[in-house]
């Protein structure tokens, strides 16, 4: 087994003087590796947590490249197999940042070896993963007290935290619409590489895990309900895409003309949902909504007033009070920046706005606790599973031509 490379001590990597640490190695080191990192590194030096975070080791599986971004991020150590990252006897809990194929694998080793998972959503690439990862997890907090979660980051928005805590309040009444968009357009170059993104047996879904399972948790989690059935049409619009390292490079399965392959997730996915209690909704993803970078909206509208949110302004939170008179009635503009809101008691003074980044601060920081005091954190592996079955049910109808197709249990 390759020994792992090691640059600063625990100390240097974060531990607070007092307290005891929460020892971290997480698994990928791109994008979401690196936006995790920030939420380890920065969420003890914000909140005054129970347990001190220390980014003990980082994992992948070019040694250089992940020397480079553990040096870059703070992590004292690196590992080129998962599976040593795994039995190292100080790592406590493990973060997979990795695509959704090796999910499963690696959760399920790390539950196993007594440690507590953080996995990126979705959960898995199939149902099936998924519900033998909640199982798994929901053995291991029973017999040694290992807990998992799901990093749906976007419920860690001051303002997405704040609307639901207005609508558990009822301060919307009886709910009747949600409307949901996700839209981006880093694909509508038709010359953009078919990355792993692109390709069903690594991500799992285009659009639709992507970006479908952040709304569709984010809906759920603010109507504080269940979806019980959904309608569906999904698309892919650019068949063929190049190759990564062109030509020579070519995918054993779905080769289409020379230097190209065929793309094997949707590029959208377009649905209506019905909630349990019998609210409507709609949701859009996308990667080809020219112009939107990444425009997360949505709207609920009660009998009693509205809320409506947009992540490219999401220190804003628009509230519609449908009890004042009309003469004087209208959306208005929460600042969410209070000290009393939620997260922001660490932060800033008021005004002083958050960015994308907090939320993995949030997420960092809501982990740690639960852990410390032994409770299951939200959202658990089985709210993970739960959106998994949302999307199997998205691709279900769309293969039957938008049939209503109720979600299972």
């Amino acid at each position: 087994m390759e020994q792992p490379q090691q640059s600063a001590g625990p100390e240097e990597a974060g531990a607070e003087a007092g307290k005891p640490p929460l020892r971290v190695g997480m698994v990928g080191y791109a994008f979401m590796g690196a936006a995790h990192s920030q939420g380890w590194r920065t969420a003890g030096r914000v909140f005054d947590l129970p347990l001190s975070p220390v980014l003990t080791a980082l994992c992948g599986r070019d040694a250089a490249a992940v020397r480079a971004a553990a040096d870059r991020h703070g992590w004292a150590t690196t590992e080129t197999d998962w599976r040593a990252l795994i039995a190292r006897d100080d790592v406590d809990l493990v973060d997979i940042c990795t695509p959704g194929d090796s999910h499963a694998e690696i959760a399920l080793a790390a539950l196993a070896a007594g440690k507590h998972v953080l996995c990126e959503k979705p959960l898995a690439n199939t149902v099936e993963e998924a519900e033998t990862m909640t199982r798994a997890a929901e053995t291991a907090f029973a017999t040694g007290g290992q807990l998992a979660m799901v990093g749906f980051n976007y419920r860690r928005v001051p303002a997405t935290a704040l609307a639901r805590r207005m609508v558990a309040e009822g301060r919307l009444g009886r709910l009747r619409h949600v409307r949901v968009t996700y839209l981006q357009d880093w694909l509508n170059d038709p010359e953009f590489p078919l990355t792993w993104r692109l390709r069903k047996e690594r991500a799992g879904s285009g659009s639709l895990g992507d970006l479908g399972a952040h709304i569709v948790d984010l809906a759920q989690h603010l109507v504080g309900e269940r979806l019980a059935g959904v309608s569906a049409l999904t698309e892919t619009f650019v068949r063929q895409r190049p190759l990564p390292g062109g030509p020579s490079s070519g995918l054993a399965a779905g080769a289409g003309r020379a230097g190209t392959a065929t793309v094997t997730v949707d590029d959208a996915a377009v649905f209506t949902g019905r909630f349990a209690s019998g609210a409507l909704a709609s949701f859009e993803a996308t990667r080809y909504a020219t112009g939107r970078k990444n425009a997360l909206r949505l709207e609920l509208n009660g009998e009693r007033g509205s809320l409506a949110f947009d992540l490219e302004r999401l220190n804003e939170l628009w509230f519609h009070d449908a009890t004042e008179p009309a003469v004087h009635a209208g959306f208005r503009r929460i600042l969410v920046t209070e000290p009393d809101h939620p997260y922001l008691e660490g932060w800033w003074p008021p005004g002083h706005g958050l960015g994308y980044e907090h939320t993995f601060v949030h997420q960092a920081r809501d982990l740690v606790h639960a852990i410390a005091e032994g409770r299951v954190p939200q959202p658990s592996f089985a709210e993970g599973l739960q959106v998994q079955r949302v999307l199997a049910a998205v691709e279900e109808s769309a293969e039957k031509n938008s049939v209503y197709t109720p979600i299972a249990d």
